[in-house]
């Protein structure tokens, strides 16, 4: 790999069309490659299926944010009732587990909620100010009514030329290369 390989992020094909996009996706996936991503102002349907887009742990994430919460709510109000302040109030017992239920209930919902978005925020590699696929002409048009497939260069079956012809084949707009 040469030095000028070494920068190389990947190239990136510009379609007009979403349609055009999923299905240059789609023969992307076909032909091999695994490292592809693909950019669109809008949502289009099928596309993580094209992608071949993984399972995401962040659900198991929240599950255990949540349980979290759970036990640390109910543990502190076990604690400060029965351990460190046991106060008898109109007779009932000490350990009186229906009135420790909607605090419970709070802070399931709290650790949840900080379990999800600092576990999307780390999942996703954030913050992240700059991305190479920025530097793609006319890649500010992704958010207004352009399309865009990017291969990385880091995909095993990337090779340069090869790429190339083989996202020129489906007929884009244009084929830029990205650099790091």
């Amino acid at each position: 790999m040469t030095d000028q390989d070494a920068s190389l992020y990947g190239l990136v094909a510009e379609f007009e069309t979403g349609g055009e996009l999923l299905k240059a996706t789609e023969n992307a996936r076909k032909a091999g490659y695994t490292r592809i991503d693909a950019y669109s102002p809008l949502p289009l349907h099928g596309m993580e299926e094209a992608i071949g887009q993984s399972y995401t742990r962040l659900p198991v994430v929240v599950f255990f944010g949540g349980m979290l919460g759970m036990i640390g709510g109910y543990s502190l109000q076990y604690y400060t009732a029965v351990i460190d302040y046991p106060i008898m109030i109109g007779g009932k017992g000490l350990h009186s587990w229906p009135a420790f239920i909607p605090v419970t209930f709070e802070c399931t919902i709290l650790f949840a909620a900080f379990a999800a978005v600092f576990g999307m925020i780390l999942m996703n590699g954030l913050p992240r100010p700059h991305h190479p696929i920025f530097e793609t002409p006319n890649f500010d048009r992704a958010s207004q009514d352009r399309f865009f497939l990017a291969i990385e260069a880091e995909d095993p079956k990337f090779e340069r030329a090869a790429t190339r012809t083989f996202l020129e084949e489906l007929n884009p707009h244009a084929v830029s290369e990205v650099t790091h």
